[in-house]
């Protein structure tokens, strides 16, 4: 057992209650190589010298709570190498005791935590950043639909109706195709009509499909939905269905490979306001990234007639 926990890759120390300060009594090697502290470094000290300017004091007063309660407990707390570097360390100890029930030491096991704790720092604020932008998104396509829909209907009750349906519509689009439940199979036509039917205020009339019908990896279902949710946005806005006469053609096909072949999709938008490149890049850049991270591309051709789309995507 001790050479177990001597040899562990999980740096270890032990510390004893029954001495002046409870000092630590034993540290393996990993913890001896997380702190960059050496063993006469460590013999004989309170864990305290492990902590530093960040380290708060509510974590300090929970691994005194633990150490008072006899309990196994974890503590996330900043503590700081020999090196002054500082690393988050995920502390989880707890008291061991004799056959009696008696106090003989406490142990203490870190783990850094430091990158995992950042990485999920950048993907909360990169998901809030996408939700935010998919927020104006929608926020601006109802004032397009709600605009157009005017047009249409002189009858308030009517003008109502229309609102009402096409709002709702839109909604169900995003929790169908993005919060869909796991396993379910999707079609490429059946996710364009949800998606595209959604954003066309003048209905089936703006769009025209084409295509195999293809069952979508699951992998690549949310990928495409969120990006037909984009380009049918920027279309809303600045696009073809935005206007009246507008038109967007969808054309799938399936394209044969010893990798399991590719998905290809064809985007066309035509009788909508003269096409402007956009200068600001956010909504493409998030497809990019999308159809990248699926060993997907994307590419975004802004004629002047409508925007023209080309994508690739492993099967």
């Amino acid at each position: 057992m001790a050479q177990a926990v001597r040899y562990a890759r999980i740096p270890l120390c032990i510390t004893d209650p029954n001495l002046p300060d409870n000092p630590i009594v034993f540290a393996n090697a990993a913890f001896f190589a997380l702190t960059g502290y050496a063993e006469e470094d460590v013999i004989g000290q309170n864990c305290r010298f492990l902590q530093g300017e960040e380290t708060t004091p509510e974590s300090v007063a929970a691994v005194r709570r633990a150490i008072q309660s006899h309990m196994v407990e974890t503590v996330e707390i900043m503590n700081y190498r020999k090196d002054g570097s500082k690393f988050l360390n995920a502390l989880q100890l707890g008291p061991i005791l004799d056959d009696d029930g008696k106090l003989l030491y406490f142990f203490g096991s870190q783990l850094d935590v430091t990158a995992k704790r950042e990485a999920e720092r950048r993907a909360q604020a990169l998901a809030e950043k996408e939700l935010m932008h998919r927020l104006r998104n929608i926020v601006n396509v109802m004032g397009v639909v709600i605009r157009m829909s005017t047009r249409e209907e002189t009858d308030a009750k009517e003008l109502g109706a229309t609102i009402d349906a096409r709002l709702r519509s839109l909604s169900d689009a995003h929790f169908q195709t993005i919060n869909r439940p796991e396993g379910e199979n999707l079609t490429m036509e059946k996710l364009a009509q949800t998606i595209l039917s959604a954003y066309a205020p003048s209905g089936a009339a703006q769009l025209d499909f084409d295509g195999p019908e293809i069952v979508l990896p699951s992998q690549l279902v949310s990928c495409i939905a969120l990006g037909l949710h984009e380009l049918a946005t920027n279309s809303v806005k600045y696009g073809a269905l935005g206007a009246e006469t507008g038109q967007v053609r969808l054309r799938w096909d399936c394209v044969p490979g010893n990798d399991g072949g590719r998905l290809t999709l064809d985007w066309a938008e035509t009788g909508g306001p003269k096409v402007i490149e956009p200068k600001r890049r956010s909504g493409s850049k998030i497809v990019y990234d999308l159809f990248q991270a699926v060993g997907g591309s994307i590419d975004l051709d802004w004629q002047e007639t409508g925007l023209a789309v080309r994508a690739h995507l492993p099967l």
